[in-house]
């Protein structure tokens, strides 16, 4: 493999352990000169390694007497990673790694390190790394909750590249194997924009897990439909299919410019409003979605860089705004008609806590527990709330953690 690639991932690695970046923002700071191949070589690679960071670490650490340089770090770090997980040949990762610390001012002298710390590693160490545990803030809530083991097969799931899920419009289908819900799962997909379908509009990029909100929703021709927090759109595009008219509302115009994209790809539409649901009068609707902002924690196994950047002090913010627009889309809501929540965290207080809130809050409300194709009478809670965790189907690739349920408004 070139340099090139193997210099940006170390780049790439920089910016999310250093800069604290979320690895899209440090993706989209990477020089534009860079080959689109070898972008994203690096960024599989740079991934990769956020997997596998601990226990890469713990490798290198009998042969590190102290700590180098961030950067220095995350040259042995991505070494340790290609030969572990790719079976690369020592030879030619060490190589490239004493090279990479040659070619940087200030990490030139410590090329002699990378060069003599590699080499004691032994092939034999490098027959597969365990799996990255997740921080301690999340770990023990979830330790608590579901007990070593399943943390365990969440974290198995987390530490294993994932598949790619597309939802298709209905009558038709996606490349890949058919799942139990109605999504398509590719273990390879390559370059999406090549994938059969894909320039006729057939189907979209939409992790199998978030596509179950709207199914829970069950949207009816003709409704008048709200999508909430609607960018980057998958949920958008799966009502717009139902036949619904769809008001899909998002206080970021930027992320909705993908949200448009994709209507004009697939054919869709929807009427598309950039604005912030604690200020926009709309409705009533016969139906709303809400995909609230959250921690993010169930999306992990797809974004692994997000334990090395947030540490937990955002939730109690995140479940007060939370609150604040389930009520705000109740009132957006017509007599009898329903709500679906959900939010891609795996932590009781943006899921659980937050309906059972809700409920006491609006005494009026009721839960429903629709027949859904393919979820399992075990992923229902006692309130009626539908959990999802990554170690469900962790055989096939998991799935995203989400929390979703319905309310029908009095």
């Amino acid at each position: 493999m070139a340099d090139g690639a193997r210099a940006l991932a170390v780049a790439l690695l920089d910016a999310v352990l250093g800069d604290r970046k979320l690895f899209a923002q440090a993706l989209a700071d990477l020089p534009a000169a860079a080959a689109p191949a070898e972008r994203a070589r690096a960024q599989r690679l740079a991934l990769s390694v956020l997997r596998h960071l601990d226990p890469a670490d713990r490798l290198l650490a009998p042969h590190l007497r102290k700590a180098p340089p961030l950067t220095v770090r995350n040259i042995l770090r991505l070494a340790v990673v290609e030969m572990a997980t790719e079976g690369a040949a020592p030879h030619g990762v060490v190589s490239s790694a004493v090279d990479l610390a040659r070619r940087g001012r200030r990490t030139q002298h410590l090329a002699g390190l990378v060069n003599a710390v590699l080499r004691k590693l032994a092939p034999a160490t490098f027959e597969g790394l365990p799996a990255q545990l997740m921080p301690m803030w999340l770990r023990q809530p979830l330790v608590r909750r579901w007990g070593r083991g399943v943390v365990a097969a969440i974290e198995a799931v987390h530490s294993r590249p994932p598949p790619l899920d597309l939802t298709a419009k209905p009558g038709l289908v996606a490349p890949g194997e058919p799942l139990p819900t109605g999504s398509f799962r590719l273990k390879d997909a390559g370059q999406v924009s090549a994938l059969p379908g894909y320039e006729a509009g057939d189907w979209w990029v939409q992790d199998a897990a978030a596509a179950l909100a709207v199914r829970l929703l069950d949207p009816q021709p003709g409704e008048d439909v709200a999508d909430l927090c609607a960018a980057p759109g998958g949920k958008t595009l799966q009502l717009a299919a139902a036949g619904t008219r769809v008001t899909a509302l998002d206080l970021s115009e930027a992320r909705l410019g993908r949200l448009r994209e994709n209507l004009a790809r697939t054919g869709l539409q929807a009427d598309v409003v950039a604005a912030d649901l604690l200020g926009w009068e709309g409705g009533p609707f016969d139906a709303i979605l809400l995909d609230a902002p959250c921690s993010a924690t169930g999306t992990i196994r797809r974004h692994p860089d997000l334990p090395f950047v947030k540490d937990g002090s955002e939730i109690p913010e995140l479940a007060a705004l939370q609150a604040t627009m389930l009520d705000r889309a109740l009132g957006m809501l017509k007599p009898g008609g329903r709500l679906v929540f959900c939010t891609c965290s795996l932590l009781e207080e943006e899921g659980e806590a937050q309906l059972a809130a809700l409920l006491d809050r609006h005494p009026g409300l009721s839960v429903e527990t629709p027949e859904v194709a393919g979820v399992e009478h075990g992923w229902w809670t006692d309130r009626g709330g539908l959990r999802l965790r990554p170690d469900f189907w962790a055989d096939t690739g998991g799935m995203d953690g989400f929390f979703i349920a319905r309310v029908r408004k009095p």
